[in-house]
Formats: C-alpha cells, structure tokens, sequence
C-alpha cells in the first residue's frame, strides 16, 4: 500500500532558486526509492522581494555544477513560471514563487519548514529581527523547523525570544556552524 505525504515548505529569499531546485531533486531521489511504501509531496513556496534575472540565473551553471542536466527543463519552469500563483512541477513537487517582503508574511501554522536564507545579518539587519522571527514562528506549524546558516548569537537571541528552542549544529563546507530552531508549543 503506498500512502503520500505532504510537507510545505517556506523559503525565505528564493533568489537563484538553488534550495528549491536541490530540494526537488532531493525529493525526486528519495521518491524513486521509497515509492514501494511511501511517497513525499511538497509544496514549496519561495518569497522574494527583488527577483533575480533570469540572464544572472543563467550564468550560475548551477544544473551543470549539481549533474542533473537531465532536470534542467524543470530548472527552467522554476524560473519562467509567474509569481504569486502555485504551479505543479510534477505531480509530486510544487512552486509557488511569492514576489513580497518578509514583513508582508502573513501565513499562519502553514509550513513544516522554513529555509531562512536571507542575506547576512551584518548585511540586512532588519531581516534578523524579533519582529520577522515572530512571524516565522507564527507560519511553522506545531514542531516546524526553521533553519539557517546565519550562527549569530544575537540571532539566535532573537528566534529564543519569539519561542524557538535553538541548536546549534555544524554547518556546511565554508560555515563553521549553523541554527536549527523548532517551534515547540
């Protein structure tokens, strides 16, 4: 018997679309594998205030880099689809692309996950506020999970202050560590 189940995530700062495109991969593997028992479908949903270019998206090469050129239709739907409406890559994998701010978020226990990969803190403070943590927490469901590569300490203060329980966890290659934050009710 083969049951499917969905996971939403939220992405903050989908820029080139390189979490999403590694997440649908990740996805598509783990779905050939597990298809005798159990599949996953996920509804992804990136937020971007200022969209990059699909000219810079290009000059990433990144289906190259990541050997899935046999995905590169679907790279290309990820970036030609419209904003703000929900477009099915395949029947197991979802994009909604939201053109808008993170103040704009508004979602309530929508989401499983959260992929805060906004720019630096030393970069765009304002994105590492209580007041946008506050409303991540509100858009992660019961144990969501919101993860980052930013390890600050006034960061992770900040998710702490919300109600997040933090960890911190080794990061990848380049990154010395990065936060993990689970909304624990």
């Amino acid at each position: 018997m083969q049951t499917t189940s969905e996971i939403s995530i939220l992405e903050i700062g989908f820029g080139t679309g390189l979490n999403c495109f590694i997440t649908f991969l990740e996805n598509s593997r783990a779905n050939l594998i597990a298809s005798k028992r159990a599949s996953k479908k996920i509804n992804y949903v990136g937020v971007e205030a200022y969209p990059v270019v699909k000219e810079e998206v290009e000059k990433l090469n990144y289906v190259a880099e990541l050997k899935a050129e046999k995905d590169q239709v679907i790279f290309d739907k990820m970036h030609n689809f419209s904003w703000d409406k929900k477009h099915e890559i395949t029947p197991d994998f979802s994009l909604t692309k939201r053109q808008q701010f993170f103040t704009a978020i508004d979602d309530k226990s929508a989401f499983d996950l959260i992929y805060f990969d906004a720019f630096g803190a030393e970069h765009q403070p304002d994105l590492w506020t209580e007041a946008i943590f506050k409303k991540m927490f509100e858009a992660l469901k019961e144990n969501g999970i919101l993860v980052t590569y930013c390890a600050k300490g006034s960061v992770r203060r900040a998710m702490q202050s919300v109600g997040f329980t933090v960890e911190r966890l080794a990061g990848p290659p380049g990154k010395r560590e990065m936060l993990r934050a689970i909304k624990q009710v």
